[in-house]
């Protein structure tokens, strides 16, 4: 383990998770990572491993069954399980993120209900915000839930649904309209539901059909899918909270920690970048010495270590800061942008060090140079990132008078 993105100030404890953690990635995970991933294959193995390790309960409350730990101690580790294979990272930050929710925002009945589940991995998360037309945009939403009786209708299309098939939990965004007089801006009239459904493809119950994986360039294994309600009847005790018109707050709130996490896997795959490049360096040969000797490839290997180290540093301070109970979107949003900025530069940089093998399937950088890139959008792009940095500092800097 090299001395680039080392954190000081752990507890023992930390440590120890984190070096657990590290353990199965080097064992369990990057030796079957690029085979899985040509294959297109859903890691079950490695995600029961995983739930044995009490991963997919880091975060959540010890009186659930969880593990009580930090944002911090969260993102270090999916720092190092991207750093094996960041496909796997994004089935545990959607779980992870729907746990969050509920853990802030949930009634006491929901706490009960779902996260000692959540905590063993029994009960898995996705949420689901973004829709075919919109984007980014998630005031347009146009899926609704109307009142009828003791429960809600839903009906309408989202998209992008990271763990849409395997999940058993979904926390779906619709507009409400009950309670909120004409002219209500958007985003106060949405809510959360959170719908319990079964794994799989087709029509999972009656009025909600998951049509299958989407097909992508990188980011395979996870399931990626759309998510079809009509007429899905959920609870009125399944909405987030209890009360309507608070789902855009409590998505933001799971994205503000989200975007930590995409940060987290930014730094983990720039690091494994950074890894395969400085080696292969020191073992191909050209004019008689090993490239790495070479100038030019020094002064990458340079840029790259700067870079990890970086965006490792930025990531770590925007955990901290929520964790101490303090607003972190302008950190967050600061280092889920840096980080995968500078994660696609440092894949580039080893793709280049590695010269014709780095286009060949059977280097691993080839994976990372097709992954790389969804971390420019998701959670947010790198442009909405911008905007949300450039209204904070904005706040923060206002000139007077």
């Amino acid at each position: 383990m090299g001395r680039l993105a080392q954190t000081d100030g752990l507890t023992d404890v930390q440590r120890e998770i984190l070096a657990t953690v590290r353990d199965f990635v080097d064992k369990e995970i990057i030796p079957v990572a690029t085979e899985l991933e040509h294959r297109d294959e859903y890691p079950t193995k490695i995600v029961e491993g995983l739930k044995e390790l009490g991963v997919f309960g880091l975060m959540i409350p010890e009186e659930y069954g969880g593990l009580g730990e930090s944002l911090l101690t969260y993102a270090l580790c999916v720092e190092e399980i991207a750093r094996g294979w960041m496909s796997v990272s994004g089935i545990i930050n959607t779980h992870f993120i729907v746990a969050y929710m509920i853990k802030q925002h949930g009634t006491p009945e929901q706490k009960e209900h779902f996260l000692p589940r959540m905590a063993t991995g029994e009960v898995r998360g996705a949420f689901s915000m973004s829709e075919p037309a919109l984007g980014s945009d998630v005031s347009a939403i146009t899926s609704k839930a109307v009142r009828d009786g003791d429960d809600y209708v839903l009906t309408g299309q989202k998209m992008w649904l990271t763990n849409g098939g395997s999940s058993t939990l979904v926390a779906v965004l619709c507009r409400t309209d009950e309670g909120h007089p004409e002219g209500t801006a958007p985003h106060k009239s949405m809510t959360t539901f959170l719908v319990e459904k079964e794994p799989g493809f087709g029509e999972v119950q009656p009025g909600l059909t998951i049509p299958g994986k989407i097909d992508k360039m990188g980011y395979k294994g996870v399931d990626t899918t759309e998510l079809i309600m009509d007429g899905l009847r959920v609870p009125a005790g399944r909405v987030l909270g209890g009360t309507t018109g608070r789902g855009f707050y409590q998505m933001m709130d799971g994205v503000e920690v989200g975007r930590v996490n995409v940060a987290a896997r930014g730094c983990g795959v720039a690091q494994r970048a950074f890894e395969l490049g400085v080696a292969y360096a020191q073992q191909r040969h050209t004019f008689g010495k090993p490239i790495a000797q070479h100038q030019a490839i020094q002064f990458k290997l340079a840029e790259m270590g700067t870079k990890v180290e970086a965006a490792h540093a930025m990531m770590v301070s925007a955990a901290r800061k929520k964790d101490s109970g303090r607003r972190n979107d302008l950190e967050a949003g600061m280092a889920k942008y840096l980080a995968s900025e500078y994660c696609k530069e440092v894949v580039e940089d080893a793709f280049r060090i590695h010269g014709g093998y780095g286009f060949s399937k059977e280097y691993e950088i080839e994976r990372l140079y097709r992954e790389a890139p969804m971390l420019l959008i998701g959670e947010g792009t790198a442009e909405i990132q911008k905007m949300i940095i450039g209204r904070r500092l904005l706040e923060d800097y206002r000139i007077q008078g």
